[in-house]
């Protein structure tokens, strides 16, 4: 199985600004409550084009995200056929091999995957990813020093390692689904291109 992904992935949890998560550091809060979004701009698996499709997930952490499993549901762009799905699956599943199969390695529970709705959407340096009755997450890059970004790189918690993260904010971060609920606001956001591959 060869494949390959580009696109853009942003990410909102319930740490203050910067999650401390992606330094190896203990959540804000005890625990990390994130919802990812990846919109795929080009992409393939074997013969199967991706382009243009939607991946969300929302994990759950009980404490430091490097050194405890994650409980996670998965959600896969209903745009996709049959046949997409199930490339989809296997790759974000972590059974295809890349950086996707690293970030499986953290976890212990899948509490569903689902075919949903995914809204995404950028103006700028501001992302929204909406998935009806189920997610609203919304973020705002952080002005810097003389209205610039605020970026990291290097850090040793990456979805997107390789590439320049931009430090964002909450405007809104809510979600329930599995039993699982979250409503925050004002917290930690980050963004990036991706690439992935195997």
């Amino acid at each position: 199985m060869s494949w390959k992904l580009n696109g853009t992935y942003f990410e909102s949890c319930n740490c203050e600004t910067a999650c401390p998560c992606v330094f190896l550091s203990p959540p804000t809060q005890g625990e990390c409550n994130v919802v990812l979004g990846w919109h795929i701009e080009h992409g393939h698996s074997d013969s199967v084009k991706l382009d243009g499709l939607n991946v969300a997930m929302a994990v759950h952490s009980p404490g430091k995200m490097h050194e405890v499993k994650w409980t996670i549901a998965l959600y896969l762009d209903s745009k996709a056929s049959a046949e997409q799905t199930a490339e989809l699956t296997k790759i974000f599943g972590g059974q295809a091999g890349g950086h996707t199969a690293n970030l499986a390695s953290h976890v212990e529970k899948i509490l569903g995957v689902t075919s949903a709705d995914i809204q995404f959407e950028q103006k700028g340096k501001s992302f929204s990813l909406k998935i009806p009755n189920v997610a609203d997450v919304q973020i705002e890059a952080v002005k810097g020093q003389g209205g610039g970004d605020v970026v990291l790189a290097g850090h040793p918690l990456a979805i997107s390692p390789g590439q320049q993260t931009t430090v964002a904010r909450s405007t809104k971060l809510s979600y329930t689904d599995h039993g699982l609920t979250w409503s925050e606001s004002a917290k930690s956001g980050l963004f990036a291109p991706f690439s992935y591959s195997a």
